[in-house]
């Protein structure tokens, strides 16, 4: 089984780039399952019902999301509703959403988690044990396993994956939108890299355009952050897993700059 994870879409620029890639990439490299990070979908940041049907429409098949899952209030009005969209599992249990999903292909069904980090990011539970709360309750319909760790520090990625070896197919990191080159499968099976990266602008500073964040460097005054213009690249991780066993066998990074406006 081949699963494409893309890391963070930043706006309407890397939703530009899942229309350019995604389908061929499905269809070259036989992928059964594609899962994305959409916590900045929509305008730089969250996630629109419009927006979530139009990736699932370019051959999105589940979306995770992060620190910016509530940034557009109208996902309270359909993320109940919409399997397929995962928010943190180590938000308070009181809050709609869901933190981890089965999805039904046509080649299987895998399982998604996602989890917040905590260094350096919001107040939430422990992404530890919500991952295997979350991993105890899908082993008993899937083996694929994929989680998606979305968390400023390099080292609590690396710590989850390694904490789930063996458990889950993946561990997967998002946030920082810098895709880092470390990727490995842990002695137990475990896919892991530490950031996906970022599909979006990147002519400006992680998406972002440059000139407000060298201003509020600077200047420490606040700035407007708007989506960035010119190139844009798309990053995302293909990753080969038995089925059977739900262990990963082979891990391979994507990064590619597209010229598209």
């Amino acid at each position: 089984m081949k699963v494409l994870f893309i890391g963070d879409i930043v706006g309407n620029a890397g939703r530009k780039a899942v229309k350019e890639l995604v389908a061929a990439l499905r269809r070259d490299e036989g992928i059964d399952f594609c899962i994305a990070n959409g916590e900045n979908a929509a305008g730089g940041s969250g996630i629109t019902y419009v927006v979530a049907q139009e990736l699932y429409k370019l051959g999105v098949d589940v979306i995770t999301m992060g620190n910016h899952t509530w940034s557009k209030k109208e996902i309270l009005n359909f993320i109940e509703s919409d399997p397929r969209l995962v928010r943190p599992a180590n938000y308070p249990s009181e809050l709609p959403g869901r933190g981890s999903t089965v999805f039904k292909g046509k080649n299987g069904s895998i399982g998604v988690v996602n989890v917040l980090g905590r260094v350096y990011m919001d107040n939430v539970d422990c992404p530890f044990r919500a991952a295997e709360r979350e991993i105890e309750y899908l082993k008993s319909f899937v083996k694929v396993i994929i989680v998606d760790m979305h968390a400023e520090a390099t080292s609590e990625k690396c710590a989850l994956a390694w904490h789930l070896d063996g458990r889950v197919s993946c561990v997967f990191g998002t946030h920082t939108h810098v895709q880092t080159a470390d990727e490995k499968i842990l002695p137990c099976g475990t896919a892991f890299l530490t950031d996906v990266g970022m599909t979006g602008p990147c002519e400006g500073i992680i998406g972002v355009d440059k000139e407000a964040v060298l201003q509020k460097f600077i200047s420490h005054m606040p700035a407007r952050f708007e989506v960035a213009k010119g190139k844009v690249q798309f990053n995302a991780v293909l990753v080969e897993v038995d089925e059977r066993n739900g262990r990963s066998s082979k891990i391979t990074r994507i990064s590619r700059v597209l010229d598209i406006s």
